[in-house]
């Protein structure tokens, strides 16, 4: 079965996108953590960083966290986090990041 975010990609479950190009999907997260909060997910059905291969869709998940916090006026500062597992609070169990921004964030941060 796919997963949520590839059910998102392919445009099966209605989501907020603001961003995508061929290795990329960006959408706003429904759960925000802060002013603004999208989640970056590859095209590529990787369960997570634990099982990332050499090459790829996910080389390109970092640039569109940058191209995303442009286009979002972040200049002041972001954060970009990427779950891995349960004990790190990852909840879909395909390889994504959150941006984060548009307050002053906090550390450690959880």
């Amino acid at each position: 079965m796919a997963s949520l975010f590839t059910r998102i990609i392919n445009r099966e479950i209605p989501a907020d996108i603001v961003y995508e190009d061929e290795h990329c999907v960006a959408f706003r997260d429904i759960n925000p953590q802060a002013p603004v909060h999208i989640v970056i997910v590859t095209r590529s059905e990787i369960t997570g960083m634990a099982d990332l291969p050499d090459s790829g869709d996910h080389q390109f998940l970092l640039n569109a966290a940058k191209k995303v916090a442009e286009m979002q006026g972040l200049s002041g500062g972001f954060r970009v986090v990427i779950n891995q597992g349960v004990d790190g609070g990852q909840t879909v169990d395909h390889l994504h990041a959150h941006l984060l921004g548009g307050r002053q964030l906090d550390w450690p941060p959880g």
